[in-house]
């Protein structure tokens, strides 16, 4: 029997996949489903019993690439993508198992094939490709253009204090107070930003590093950030959320 565990966030895509899991093998038990990065973080700072996790590389809070960041996935991970040719060459150079999506059943069966063909010391070393490819596979914006009256200027990220939502609007705000609109969802964002710089804190809110004045304890084991500009609101992060915050501050302090 094999136990897996499944990073999707779209739904007909996990159903799909648990259903060729099922053909290939129907003793299969599929342990979880993860929809999304803070979810990740949370169930895999938990002990689990798995051997391979299937996750793709896009989710709707941003790239499954963050989870890395708060925890240490020992399991085999074989990552399903959409990924354009170019970047499938990194996969395929780092010895990562992926799958292009969409895939086949034989496609699935020849993955699960391979992974069962490693020995100990093959997954070893495979995590630690896979981890190297992780760290550097994500590009980081360090100008982003928007408008301003008529105009449209640069805004250096290192200049930027927080990117805040509503109502399907998405604004910059920089160090020294000045609000910009800008084109693009915290999504898409997420996807762009320094890790190192950036941290995503909820649906509402991606704030920098360098606006980080102190956080409070709040209820319910949750933290409140206050940054050197005032916010629109304030800025809570889940108690899911903590550990990868803190590693995130920590990390950048050193």
């Amino acid at each position: 029997m094999r136990r897996v565990v499944i990073v999707e966030d779209e739904t007909a895509a996990a159903v799909n996949l648990r259903s060729m899991l099922s053909a290939i093998d129907p003793a299969t038990e599929v342990v979880a489903t993860i929809e999304s990065v803070e979810e990740g973080v949370e169930f895999f700072t938990q002990p689990f019993d798995a051997d391979v996790v299937f996750m793709d590389i896009h989710l709707a809070d941003g790239d499954s690439f963050r989870i890395f960041q708060s925890v240490d996935i020992k399991v085999p991970i074989i990552f399903t993508t959409a990924y354009d040719e170019y970047a499938l060459q990194a996969f395929k150079v780092n010895s990562v198992d992926y799958l292009l999506k969409p895939f086949k059943e034989e496609d699935l069966r020849r993955a699960l094939e391979k992974l069962d063909r490693l020995t100990g010391a093959e997954r070893a070393e495979e995590r630690e490709r896979r981890d190297k490819m992780v760290a550097e596979a994500q590009p980081s914006v360090e100008t982003l253009l928007v408008r301003y009256k008529d105009k449209i200027i640069p805004v250096k990220m290192e200049d930027v204090a927080f990117f805040y939502t509503f109502a399907e609007r998405v604004t910059l705000t920089t160090l020294d107070g000045k609000t910009y609109p800008v084109d693009k969802t915290l999504e898409a964002l997420g996807g762009q930003l320094s890790s190192e710089r950036f941290f995503r804190a909820n649906r509402q809110f991606i704030v920098s590093r360098n606006a980080v004045k102190d956080i409070a304890v709040w209820f319910g084991s949750r933290l409140a950030l206050n940054l050197t500009i005032e916010t629109p609101e304030r800025i809570i992060i889940s108690k899911a959320r903590v550990p990868e915050f803190k590693a995130w501050l920590a990390g950048n302090l050193l």
